[in-house]
């Protein structure tokens, strides 16, 4: 009888470590483009203000239809470096609007390796909301190094765990400048490539 109990005891204690550890694992995305599809590990466990942010405009569906629209990885840049998007849509009459800005967690040891997704941002390290890049080449220049301005870096929060070679066709469209308005736009892919939806894998 005691060994029974202790059998189930166990059973029980393992089943609740099972729980534990999947409420731990880390958020995945599934982002449909019209190049392909990608799926992006989100890092909670090391940035965990930024996959909130992020997932909050996933569960919005605020991707939907934007575009890709700054893509500097093609043969007529200065080198590889990033595909831009989460903000504009065809057109790029105007920006999505976003949320507050969030707190930069560049702090959190993870580095600009290639196939990594970090927030987008103006100078001002405070000042991310909804766009996002995916670094195309190893951009440790982009981590960061103090709590300066021009230090703090940029916050890597997933990385591509599929579709490694979807981010590398988009790399490679042919891109153009462009003027809308009083806005220049630099590195704009001459065809859209678009972000038909981006959805939580397990939803």
């Amino acid at each position: 009888m005691k060994r029974t109990l202790l059998l189930v005891t166990l059973a029980g204690l393992l089943a609740a470590c099972s729980d534990a550890a999947a409420d731990k694992k880390n958020p995945v995305v599934v982002m449909e483009t019209s190049m392909g599809t990608i799926k992006i590990e989100l890092a909670a466990d090391k940035a965990p203000i930024t996959v909130k942010n992020f997932l909050s405009y996933v569960d919005d569906k605020f991707y939907d239809g934007t575009i890709f629209h700054r893509v500097m990885g093609t043969p007529g840049s200065d080198k590889d470096f990033m595909i831009q998007g989460g903000g504009l849509e065809p057109g790029l009459k105007e920006e999505k609007k976003t949320k507050d800005p969030i707190k930069n967690e560049a702090d959190n040891g993870l580095s600009n390796k290639k196939y990594t997704i970090a927030m987008a941002r103006k100078p001002d390290p405070e000042s991310a909301t909804a766009q996002f890049f995916i670094n195309v080449a190893d951009n440790d220049f982009l981590d960061h190094k103090d709590k300066t301005r021009s230090g703090y870096g940029y916050c890597v929060f997933g990385k591509v765990i599929e579709g490694m070679a979807v981010v590398d066709k988009i790399k490679m469209v042919d891109v153009h400048d462009v003027q809308v308005g009083d806005r220049d736009y630099q590195k704009v892919p001459v065809k859209d490539v678009i972000i038909k939806s981006v959805r939580r894998a397990d939803k």
